[in-house]
This record gives C-alpha cells, sequence and structure tokens, in this order.
C-alpha cells in the first residue's frame, strides 16, 4: 500500500492509501477526488485521467510507454517530463509518497 498525495488544480490535497495493483488513477477515482474523470476507465484510450507527476517524482515512476505517450497528445497543457496518464501507473510500495497534480482540467 502506497501513501498518494493527489492535488486539485485548485491546490486542495487529498492524502490516500492505495492499495498495490491498483493503478494511480483508481485510487483517485474510487476516492471521488476532483479533477480525474477516467473516462476510459483506464483502457489508456482518453487523456481524462491525466496529471502531472511532482518533479522529484519523475525518474521514480515507471517509463511512459509508446501508448501512453501519444495519448498525451489529446491532454490539456502536458508537460513533456511530468504529465502522465494516471491509468498507467501501477502502485507499489515504492511509490509511497508519491504526489500528482491535476492540470486546470481534463480534455
Amino acid at each position: 500500500m502506497a501513501k498518494i498525495t493527489y492535488i486539485e488544480h485548485n491546490g486542495t490535497e487529498h492524502i490516500i492509501e492505495v492499495a498495490n495493483g491498483l493503478t494511480v488513477m483508481e485510487g483517485a477515482r474510487d476516492n471521488d477526488i476532483p479533477g480525474i474523470e477516467a473516462d476510459c476507465g483506464g483502457a489508456c484510450a482518453c487523456s481524462t485521467c491525466h496529471a502531472y507527476v511532482a518533479p522529484d517524482w519523475v525518474g521514480k515512476v515507471p517509463a511512459k510507454e509508446d501508448m501512453e505517450d501519444d495519448m498525451l497528445d489529446f491532454a490539456f497543457e502536458t508537460d513533456p517530463v511530468r504529465s502522465r496518464l494516471t491509468c498507467q501507473i501501477k502502485v507499489t510500495d515504492a511509490l509511497d509518497g508519491l504526489v500528482v497534480k491535476f492540470p486546470e482540467r481534463q480534455v
């Protein structure tokens, strides 16, 4: 289990314990955290779970695969280094303390 900090665009923080094996997106969705729409349910077929990984976590999360990188082309105000689709980040103990921030809106 990992404690993940989700930060809404307005700065509101939510610290949630998320079970290993779930995705960062599922942790937000299952806890009704505003800022994640997850329209495709985690199939990497939309960009509505876009978030910015905190700078000190960029090198600690698994690398983006090509499909995720392609879907990020449709996300709102992406950052080439920090933007991720949270449906593609599986939670493990190694992600304890992860911080993600949501963009102003999802598209």
